[in-house]
């Protein structure tokens, strides 16, 4: 009996931890809803953090946004730590949205996940974010520049008025 409880202890002990599964970080976007202009790139800080009592690794991601939008995970691999202790908190860009040029006007939508990314776990999601892009119009420069005309117009018109008036005063 003694010798069953040793093996079981000494088996116990030469096993692995057990690495940190779903929903061990929350992600929280700063702004998970942007409005953008035309083509243009939209930058998504957020706030990272471990609710796990052990270390995690933030090895690796996979994300999806509706077409024509691409997602550019570079800012998560290049600002982000390469594991975040039980409990800590990390914020900075996680990742962009590039709009290309002749984007339709609309609501796009995404997510962004972070995963253990290493070996059997490569697929484990470790936290998700989901967010929302919308594309509006932009005003072309002539329609700027007849508004500005317009409204030089008009200023230009009182000034005229005030000083028809003045004469008017004047003369009588």
């Amino acid at each position: 009996m003694k010798r069953l409880l040793l093996s079981l202890m000494s088996v116990g002990f030469l096993l692995p931890g057990t690495a940190a599964k779903a929903n061990s970080l929350n992600i929280t976007l700063a702004s998970p809803y942007q409005s953008s202009p035309g083509a243009s790139v939209v930058a998504f800080d957020a706030t990272v953090t471990n609710e796990t009592s052990q270390t995690v690794d933030l090895n690796g991601d996979s994300f999806n946004v509706d077409s024509p939008l691409t997602v550019d995970d570079s800012p998560f691999f290049s600002d982000f730590p390469f594991s975040l202790g039980a409990g800590k908190s990390f914020t900075g860009e996680l990742f962009a949205v590039n709009i290309p040029i002749g984007t339709p006007l609309g609501l796009y939508s995404g997510s962004f996940e972070i995963t253990d990314g290493l070996g059997v776990a490569a697929s484990d999601i470790l936290g998700t974010a989901n967010f929302d892009v919308y594309t509006v119009a932009t005003p072309e420069p002539s329609s700027l520049v007849l508004l500005g005309t317009g409204l030089a117009g008009l200023v230009e018109m009182r000034r005229w008025r005030r000083k028809a008036r003045q004469l008017a005063t004047r003369a009588m």
